[in-house]
């Protein structure tokens, strides 16, 4: 692993009143600096070959037989919903306990989504509240892997393929995360559904800038995602460019330009490199976090089933009731710590607002209203960690 450098692009130091410990800081250093330079020296910077190797290298990464690059998780979730033919007067089953893209894609399609309530251990889709939402208009179901935790696949697996739902995994959070399935360890986008989706956004476990990523088993899907990343184009630029002879390609199919570039790729090359260690560190982060936050009183922690092994994207706790989530924000970030509130419920925003919800989501509601996100990182050290304990002890105390 490379040195890290000290300075942190999320704030400034406590002198200044800015940010001392933010929520998180994504590892790049010269490494992936040098992979974007040599891409704008190739005179090559928009979907080629470091695209292609990207996508070959993430696939072998997690077990799956094809991986195609994006340029972000929300335009992979939209890209899989289109390969699936889901569209108007379908529903798709997902939870409304999730930043708002996953249930955007669905209305993108002209879709409905279906709100289901979370486990309020695992902050995951409740699977035993699954076969009560589906009806004879459910054509998919997008499951959230939440903060890096991954979602109960086998459970939900066995819902599915008895009514004949497809499986969309939104694995925007899980890179690096594991589940343990038929008595295996097996790498969360494998995929355990029909498509997993991915995201490279800086506040991921590794990062391009922006980008996604899909994987599945199924080549057929994966040649339409081909297809509808680049406006529905016959024949790829790459090939066009590549080609001895003219070729006149044709627009067969009404697509979009989710395409991902060359220098983004990239850089998530060298952060595949570093997904490992990064993941190794994250869970020793998690692990003393558990140590250290163990015996104050009245806060849950979160919880790892033991067929799961989480990268730790986020580490969540619950604030006791008589706590105020924005008062106890608030205070933390007076003292220079950032955190977020818990994960956002998209029926409680205007675009959903006015729809009616069929299922009770009062867990949801509560992990959005008690909940806060802790900072975590790769190169977070203890002495970070304790300066967060010992500023929400006194939140606990008061």
């Amino acid at each position: 692993m490379v040195a890290i450098r000290t300075r942190t692009p999320f704030g400034s130091s406590a002198a200044g009143g800015g940010i001392v410990i933010p929520i998180a800081a994504p590892l790049l250093a010269d490494e992936e600096a040098d992979a974007a330079r040599a891409v704008v020296l190739s005179g090559w910077v928009s979907q080629g070959p470091q695209v292609a190797a990207f996508e070959d290298e993430f696939a072998a990464l997690v077990g799956a037989p094809h991986a195609c690059a994006v340029a972000n998780c929300t335009t992979a979730l939209q890209l899989a919903l289109a390969a699936l033919g889901i569209g108007s007067g379908d529903e798709v089953i997902t939870v409304s306990h999730s930043f708002i893209a996953t249930a955007n894609v669905i209305r993108y399609q002209g879709a409905t989504p279906v709100f289901v309530d979370i486990e309020p251990e695992t902050y995951n889709l409740d699977c035993a509240r699954l076969a009560d939402a589906i009806t004879e208009r459910t054509r998919a179901i997008i499951a959230v892997h939440q903060m890096g935790m991954p979602c109960d696949m086998a459970t939900l697996m066995a819902v599915a393929r008895r009514h004949g739902i497809a499986v969309i995994e939104d694995a925007a959070c899980a890179a690096g995360s594991q589940i343990c399935m038929n008595g295996q360890w097996q790498a969360i986008g494998k995929p355990h559904g029909d498509i997993a989706c991915f995201s490279f956004h800086p506040r991921k476990v590794i990062t391009t800038g922006e980008g996604g990523m899909l994987t599945t088993s199924d080549a057929e899907l994966d040649r339409k995602f081909r297809l509808l990343r680049q406006h529905g184009m016959s024949v790829p630029d790459t090939v066009r460019h590549n080609s001895t002879s003219v070729i006149i390609e044709e627009y067969v199919v009404l697509g979009y330009n989710f395409r991902m570039t060359d220098m983004q790729a990239a850089i998530g090359r060298r952060q595949l490199e570093r997904l490992p260690e990064l993941v190794g560190r994250r869970r020793t982060v998690a692990a003393k976090y558990g140590e250290l936050l163990g015996n104050l009183e009245g806060l849950r922690l979160p919880t790892e089933p033991a067929w799961a092994r989480s990268n730790w994207q986020s580490y969540c706790v619950r604030l006791p009731d008589r706590l105020n989530q924005r008062t106890v924000m608030q205070n933390l970030l007076d003292k220079g710590i950032a955190t977020r509130r818990g994960i956002m419920c998209s029926h409680r925003e205007l675009p959903y607002a006015k729809a009616a919800q069929r299922h009770d989501l009062r867990q949801s509601e509560l992990a959005q209203d008690r909940a806060i996100l802790l900072p975590i990182y790769a190169q977070m050290t203890e002495d970070n960690m304790r300066l967060v304990v010992e500023a929400l002890r006194t939140e606990l105390v008061r």
